[in-house]
């Protein structure tokens, strides 16, 4: 295998700053050692690039992004190290501090998002953050301008969001799921203490590490409360993700209080015990009237370890009327004490399995069971038999919250007249009169042409 010039992949990884010469070189030995027909179908530089990730000189991402010509791994004083992900108002980074060698998650706007009203919410979720300093909230440390690109940097918290735990390992047990919500509820109580909502709490939001330690993160819908309501770019419009949307939230968008976050979390706490949302299926239409007119099925025909204490507590969080629904954050942490003793590392004991396949450490999928298999001890009546289609196991609305983030979704001040859509559920009717109506037209033609003919 000889090089005749510099491959573009190699001038980039040059350019970048992220391998050096020798590095090069010795992943080229590498390359020359191995047998030519294991790897003759792989075009050259793909080939250079694995063996410098196998070297441990780059990772995928780095490898990926100097494949596609990017020489470009700063902001600021950051090197960017690796991709985190993307959420819903930009994209996360892992990087690293030039001179202090701190490790940190960095959010930056994509250009292709990058207007002067994504800017002005970017900014103002900086602010936003700055004003917050809780040990359950992702701290923010700093920000910047890069050329065009505005970036804020956060503590990188080492973990999985609740979201991807749930899909991942199944539903929590009482104990686990009551530590990571509480500490979600301390954290809110800071936020709303510094008057500010957060309107878009859910399990993809909620960093929880090994330890069991939770964080929330994202502040790009949060918005004041009290007379500086009126001040927000977004005051009067229902935002949020719509899964965990509140009934007073949806009929009432003008009038933020804290009492839609403690539904959402409530939502959040029933998701991460039952590993559904409270209503899943459906277009956005039906979720919000099934918000404001439905009661979840109880989360004990889903996952039968519940007590009805907990339930009671989780029904509290979920009440349709927040008059009803428990008052302040604080108050879902007090609420929560009995089955919140500390914190949970998790393990396997965290998480609910099946008992008939315990042995085969098949992770427990959440399907109703049958109201006559169980005999459920009375609750609050804030939770019901299903009205709607649970769907299977393998239906992806049925198992995790839905993608879709309502950024602006607009509706009257009063009255529930745009959600006119039925929620969906099994019905005779429709075949049934397909089949008796497909055999009378048959005969009905059959009839015509033999007149047609005859006459």
């Amino acid at each position: 295998m000889s090089r005749a010039r510099q491959t573009g992949f190699e001038h980039c990884a040059l350019v970048s700053g992220l391998v050096t010469q020798e590095q090069l070189d010795e992943a080229w030995q590498r390359l020359r050692a191995k047998p030519s027909s294991q790897l003759e179908d792989v075009p050259i530089e793909e080939r250079l690039a694995q063996q410098l990730v196998e070297l441990g000189y780059l990772n995928n991402w780095q490898a990926k992004q100097l494949l596609e010509g990017r020489t470009k791994f700063t902001l600021g004083p950051y090197k960017i190290i690796d991709s985190i992900g993307r959420g819903g108002m930009g994209q996360v980074f892992k990087g690293e501090h030039s001179l202090l060698g701190r490790i940190v998650a960095v959010k930056v706007l994509p250009r292709h998002k990058s207007s002067p009203e994504a800017v002005e919410n970017f900014l103002r979720e900086i602010r936003a953050l700055a004003r917050l300093d809780h040990p359950n909230l992702v701290r923010a440390y700093d920000a910047g301008l890069d050329g065009n690109v505005v970036y804020l940097v956060t503590e990188y918290v080492p973990g999985s969001d609740l979201r991807k735990l749930i899909r991942q390992r199944g539903p929590l047990h009482m104990h686990a799921a009551a530590s990571i919500i509480s500490q979600v509820a301390s954290a809110l109580e800071h936020a709303h203490s510094q008057g500010l909502i957060h309107r878009d709490v859910k399990p993809g939001n909620i960093l929880v590490t090994n330890d069991g330690h939770a964080k929330l993160l994202d502040l790009g819908l949060a918005g004041p409360l009290g007379q500086e309501a009126v001040n927000d770019p977004r005051y009067g419009r229902i935002v949020g993700t719509v899964d965990y949307l509140s009934p007073d939230h949806i009929r009432e968008p003008h009038k933020p209080t804290p009492a839609w976050d403690i539904y959402a979390l409530g939502c959040t706490l029933y998701y991460a015990v039952t590993g559904k949302v409270p209503f899943p299926g459906g277009t956005t239409g039906d979720k919000l009237r099934a918000h404001c007119e439905l009661r979840p099925l109880d989360p004990r025909r889903l996952n039968p370890e519940l007590d009805a204490a907990f339930v009671d507590v989780m029904a509290d969080m979920m009440a349709k009327d927040p008059r009803e629904r428990i008052a302040s954050a604080a108050e879902v942490v007090r609420r929560l004490r009995p089955w919140a003793i500390g914190t949970y590392p998790l393990d396997e004991t965290c998480f609910v399995r099946s008992q008939t396949h315990r042995s085969r450490r098949k992770l427990y999928v959440a399907r109703p069971l049958p109201m006559d298999a169980m005999s459920l001890p009375e609750t609050k009546p804030n939770f019901s038999p299903p009205l709607i289609d649970y769907g299977s196991e393998n239906d992806p609305t049925s198992l995790s919250e839905s993608s879709r983030r309502t950024e602006e979704l607009s509706a009257p001040l009063a009255g529930m007249g745009q959600f006119t859509q039925e929620i969906r559920g099994h019905t005779l009717l429709g075949p049934l009169v397909l089949f008796l109506l497909i055999p009378a037209v048959l005969v009905g033609l059959v009839f015509l042409i033999w007149r047609l003919l005859g006459g």
